[in-house]
């Protein structure tokens, strides 16, 4: 009798054990990916752009926005996008992921200025409502002075052929709408202030990623463990790669909270988990919508809701 309630006391813990490491949905060898696979796919040429690398797709751009001068700067209130800042005649002004703001900085060379022409900086005018001192220049590579909003250089896109288009949104992953604020034209819905503590956006390159409520992306380190849930970044690297705080399930928005638990650090602060994975923020992002952290290493990625690394390798 003794024997019999012995094992089925091991039964019972067994089954227990096996319950939980379920419902933390352990990977196999951590590094399973979203399904999508789409952050090893070749990324378009030059990040200009598709099919002939800046986004151009090789057609003719007779219409094609010119250097002309932006004169008077407007801001158009996008559905969609949000407020997006537009020249005078109404067209839309870009900014470029490559480039830098801290120092001004251009890094369209001449063939992509073909498919994103810098927009002169002369003559042009804050948007009314705009702080004035954001509107600045940077002098290019061929002594010209292009147009800066808080420090990052404008461009039109050669694609868009009448005011109110925004062909050129996401194009290779690198080219945005630009805010009033010189920042990504963002939908009201999509900004830090109406962000749950975590939720989702659509990255055009890398898909549905989870977001903070600053909108800054969230991440995996592949050299984690979910069972026993164990985070590999200390010291150096928790500098680098915050670790994120608890978050309350009631506020979250699109997060399953299978899995969604909070554990104890080798320092003895509290992290977040999805599906039991230990998730960080990256120091190398600035703004909400970089990614700048995908693919660190070989070992850092995004997090898609459910917990998985978006675009690591099989």
């Amino acid at each position: 009798m003794k024997t019999s309630w012995r094992s089925a006391s091991l039964v019972a813990t067994g089954a227990a054990l096996l319950a939980l490491t379920t419902a933390c949905g352990q990977e196999n060898g951590g590094a399973s990916s979203n399904g999508q696979n789409v952050g090893n796919a070749a990324p378009a040429q030059g990040g200009y752009g598709a099919d002939d690398g800046y986004g151009s797709s090789g057609s003719d751009t007779g219409n094609a926005a010119k250097a002309e001068p932006a004169g008077q700067l407007a801001v158009w209130d996008s559905k969609k996008l949000g407020k997006v800042v537009t020249d005078n005649a109404g067209f839309t002004l870009y900014r470029f992921d490559k480039d830098t703001a801290q120092p001004p900085r251009s890094n369209c060379d001449a063939a992509c200025l073909k498919a994103w022409p810098a927009v002169p900086a002369s003559g042009a005018k804050a948007p009314p409502g705009i702080d004035a001192s954001l509107v600045g220049e940077v002098t290019t590579a061929d002594g010209t002075k292009q147009l800066t909003i808080d420090g990052w250089p404008m461009y039109r896109y050669a694609m868009d052929t009448a005011p109110g288009d925004a062909k050129g949104q996401g194009v290779g992953g690198t080219w945005f709408a630009a805010a009033p604020d010189g920042k990504k034209a963002a939908p009201a819905a999509a900004r830090p202030a109406d962000l749950k503590g975590l939720s989702t956006r659509k990255d055009p390159k890398l898909g549905e990623v989870v977001v903070d409520k600053n909108g800054m992306t969230v991440y995996r380190f592949l050299k984690d463990s979910a069972w026993p849930i164990k985070s590999n970044c200390v010291g150096a690297c928790a500098e680098k790669w915050p670790a994120l705080a608890p978050v309350a399930k009631n506020d979250t928005r699109n997060i399953p909270l299978k899995g969604y638990m909070t554990f104890t650090r080798p320092d003895g602060t509290k992290q977040q988990t999805l599906n039991c994975w230990p998730v960080y923020t990256f120091s190398g992002d600035k703004e909400p919508g970089d990614t700048n952290g995908q693919g660190v290493g070989g070992t850092w990625y995004a997090a898609a809701p459910d917990g998985k690394p978006v675009g690591a390798p099989k």
